[in-house]
């Protein structure tokens, strides 16, 4: 019986053979540069997108910006709408280390509430995208243009409003405060800190003080 070749996989035993665990370890690699890569365009892309819009992103200018070749990055992401969703998946997950999850740490109700609310002030105030928010930037854009990008974004915010909501609520059957439409809270509170992340790209930082004392209306204990 002829020798079996060192580098020849073998058929039925389910063994890899030195050659194929090379092989193996090279596409490993590739598959993650090709994420880093990805993940490394589509944060600049969610600065890009903070000061211009979504509809500000290209292919060719991010793979300019970055060095990269304008052809790598089309393969990563195939179409524009497909960066731009990366973008704003992006965008979230950046946010919810920001602002969301940190705010766990404190008591729900009232106390969480304010976090949320004060952690969102840090990530306008000291941006933690190049333009501030980046859903103030991108979410009038495709508020009319149906479709997926518009789709994950009024997820995005709507989820941002059902947390709000929700801390109200806790703080309504705490006892903490009086009760509110927590929807309705929620959105004129959301409105503010909107209004605030466009004053504060205009330099009037007196807006934080302003948006503070609409929240402390919301957040005032019972009479």
């Amino acid at each position: 019986m002829k020798p079996m070749n060192e580098h020849a996989e073998i058929q039925g035993g389910g063994a890899v053979s030195p050659a194929g665990t090379a092989d193996a370890a090279v596409q490993d690699r590739r598959l993650l540069r090709g994420a880093r890569t990805r993940r490394k365009v589509a944060r600049h892309g969610v600065d890009i997108a903070s000061l211009e819009g979504l509809n500000g992103l290209s292919i060719g200018q991010l793979a300019a910006d970055l060095g990269l070749s304008k052809s790598g990055v089309q393969t990563l992401f195939k179409t524009k709408e497909n960066l731009q969703l990366a973008v704003a998946e992006l965008a979230s997950e950046e946010f919810q280390a920001a602002v969301v999850r940190p705010a766990q740490s404190a008591e729900p109700g009232v106390r969480r509430f304010r976090e949320l609310t004060e952690r969102w002030i840090s990530y306008a105030a000291e941006p933690l995208f190049a333009g501030g928010c980046f859903w103030a930037a991108s979410l009038p854009e495709f508020d009319s243009r149906p479709g997926k990008v518009r789709d994950l974004l009024i997820k995005q915010h709507r989820a941002w409003l059902n947390v709000l909501a929700g801390e109200l609520r806790h703080a309504m059957d705490a006892g903490e405060i009086a009760p509110v439409d927590a929807d309705l809270a929620a959105f004129q509170v959301d409105a503010a800190l909107n209004s605030a992340n466009i004053a504060l790209r205009m330099g009037q930082t007196g807006a934080v003080d302003m948006v503070r004392r609409v929240i402390g209306g919301f957040t005032a204990p019972p009479r």
